[in-house]
């Protein structure tokens, strides 16, 4: 827990072929896209929450991120934890495409993870 830290994840690409692990829940002032780490080798955590990192969760693709063990965004990003959804057909689109992602990956990517209708 960082409150002052600041910065965009885009900042990380120095470091593209050797973390494994990023970690910045509540940093609320770390901002950026989380698709900019999605390139990254070596990468098994993901912990973004509570900060002001955006994004698509149903951008992430077949070759983006393949290592990822587990995936933490912030509401923020569309489809991230606590994301609110406001029609039923756009609920329906993303767990139909979420279920996909879900079966290419470990389990355990998104266990924790509630949305809202």
């Amino acid at each position: 827990n960082n409150y002052i830290m600041t910065g965009n994840i885009d900042s990380l690409r120095v470091l593209k072929d050797t973390l494994e692990l990023v970690n910045f829940h509540r940093c609320s002032l770390v901002q950026g896209n989380f698709m900019d780490l999605a390139d990254f080798p070596r990468l098994k955590v993901l912990c973004l929450k509570n900060t002001a990192v955006t994004g698509n969760l149903l951008d992430i693709d077949e070759h983006h991120f393949p290592l990822l063990e587990q995936l933490r965004l912030p509401h923020r990003v569309y489809g991230g934890g606590g994301h609110e959804f406001y029609r039923i057909a756009e609920m329906t689109d993303f767990i139909h495409k979420l279920y996909h992602l879900k079966k290419r990956r470990s389990p355990k990517l998104l266990l924790y993870w509630r949305w809202h209708l």
